[in-house]
């Protein structure tokens, strides 16, 4: 009889990507560990959960060495852990993708040099050098820290000249840690997402664009597909091909993208199964945490088809009763399994139909009855012609 080995992924990072992935390896027939600083990490409810810190190695040592993959749960991990990773287990994307995603600079840098271009930026780093850059940029412009911070965290909005003293204030102190960088602001008509997919092999593949609305610098909806994107679908798919071969990515990531004037300015990327693409657990024929579950084993890729439509409610600080989510057609609820706290994305829905009207009484009626016609009313204005 032939014993087949199952295989382990190991996750860095217990979060709620960390939970999701766990739960998409097992069909698979894939075993998950799951290692966090944090005893009551979510992804702990679905895997075991090794506790240690990032310097922890004797413990991160045992943890390699029961895993056959490693891969992340967010971006953050410290340069020093990766690379001492690398050195003794298969890690997936590999630790220099992250380095690139984890400078705001270099990333922006890497976008230009692949043919996306971007807002204006200039490095800061000393109060003198936010003047020259206002001056060069003007206002008004973002000022963030190169590294960390996501989600409306770690930038200051400088709205004119004025306030450059209170951004320094508020700001400053991250320019000897982190470094800091001043972007111009951009007036511009949508946010898009092109979510991808690389294998070891090279094989790349894209789900459907998706539309995202955001409040106070979180993200509150996903549309997807996007609508009116037939050729800029083509454009971010040959701009995130671009990416993926030229940090020889491996692994689901995302690219954020702004729209104006008909054009792709490039704004972020997470080099990780993102929230954006969470609507393609129901929506999609594979989704986003299967795929990188299969990309980074080296297994086929699945289909990144879409359905129909979809549209993706996030739940921030507090999740809202669920009883008109599981009533609707189509309609799939996700808890994570943490504590409520102001700002924290604590879950998610998912509301799917076969066409874009359906779909729009299907979230309006959520929408009313939970009170939140203002979450979907960005969605509404998109989907109702």
């Amino acid at each position: 009889m032939i014993v087949r080995k199952q295989p382990v992924l190991g996750i860095l990072g217990g979060g709620q990507l960390a939970r999701m992935l766990a739960l998409a390896a097992a069909p698979l027939g894939v075993k998950t560990l799951v290692v966090d600083s944090a005893a009551d990490a979510c992804a702990g409810q679905v895997a075991p959960l090794c506790l240690a810190d990032w310097t922890d190695y004797a413990a991160l040592e045992k943890f390699a060495a029961a895993v056959d993959v490693i891969t992340f749960d967010f971006e953050n991990v410290p340069a020093e852990t990766a690379h001492w990773l690398v050195e003794r287990v298969a890690v997936f994307p590999d630790p220099r993708a992250l380095a690139v995603a984890q400078d705001r600079l270099a990333e922006k840098t890497l976008f230009r040099e692949c043919g996306l271009q971007t807002p204006a930026f200039q490095a800061v780093d000393t109060r003198e050098d936010l003047d020259r850059a206002l001056a060069a940029i003007g206002a008004p412009a973002i000022l963030k820290t190169r590294r960390l911070g996501y989600d409306g965290k770690g930038q200051f909005r400088i709205k004119q000249l004025s306030n450059a003293d209170v951004a320094w204030a508020a700001l400053g102190a991250q320019a000897a840690v982190h470094g800091l960088i001043l972007e111009a602001f951009v007036p511009f008509e949508r946010e898009l997402s092109v979510l991808a997919v690389r294998t070891r092999a090279g094989d790349f593949r894209i789900w459907p664009l998706t539309q995202n609305w955001h409040t106070d610098g979180v993200l509150s909806l996903s549309l997807a597909p996007a609508p009116d994107v037939d050729t800029l679908q083509e454009r971010a798919a040959e701009l995130a091909r671009i990416l993926a071969e030229r940090l020889g990515y491996v692994g689901v990531f995302a690219l954020e993208l702004f729209v104006k004037d008909g054009e792709l300015l490039g704004n972020e990327m997470a080099p990780r199964v993102h929230n954006s693409g969470h609507w393609t657990i129901e929506g999609a024929v594979a989704s986003q945490f299967e795929n990188h579950v299969r990309a980074v084993l080296g297994l086929p890729l699945g289909d990144t088809s879409a359905h129909g439509f979809s549209a993706m409610f996030n739940w921030i600080g507090e999740l809202p009763d669920a009883t008109s989510v599981l009533r609707a057609i189509d309609g799939h609820w996700h808890d994570y399994g943490k504590q409520p706290r102001p700002g924290r994305k604590v879950g998610h829905a998912t509301v799917c139909a076969k066409d874009a009207g359906m779909l729009a009484m299907r979230i309006d009626d959520i929408a009313r009855v939970l009170k939140r016609e203002e979450q979907v009313a960005p969605a509404m204005r998109v989907l109702v012609k």
